[in-house]
């Protein structure tokens, strides 16, 4: 079981990338799934989650309307569209699944990706 995140690089602020989490070893469309961030030296926090049916976001208070979180297929069962992107926003994120419901809090997610990196610069 083996999810990955990918589509991270390096843009410029203001600029936009969206990132795909590939799926492979099960399919994750009865699982919530949540994306997280990493920035050096910080903690793992949250940036947005959505429903099984896809009907139900949460979004981190900083997103303030850059970010869409959305399913997509069952090979790359979440994406992450990231507008406006700041030099604040670097950090490797990861995907993730698990809950039944969408969740803020980064223990409720039993399966993790592995990060990619989204680098920001000013």
């Amino acid at each position: 079981v083996q999810l990955q995140a990918f589509g991270g690089g390096l843009v410029q602020a203001g600029g936009s990338l969206r990132l795909s989490c590939a799926a492979s070893g099960r399919t994750f469309s009865s699982y919530a799934m949540g994306w997280f961030r990493q920035a050096p030296g910080k903690e793992r926090e949250f940036v947005a989650a959505i429903s099984q049916s896809g009907g139900r976001k949460l979004y981190a208070d900083f997103v303030n309307g850059r970010f869409t979180i959305s399913r997509d297929n069952a090979e790359n069962p979440v994406a992450l569209r990231m507008n406006s992107l700041k030099p604040e926003d670097t950090a490797v994120h990861y995907c993730a699944a698990g809950p039944m419901y969408p969740s803020t809090v980064p223990g409720s997610y039993h399966y993790w990706g592995q990060g990619t990196l989204v680098t920001v610069s000013s």
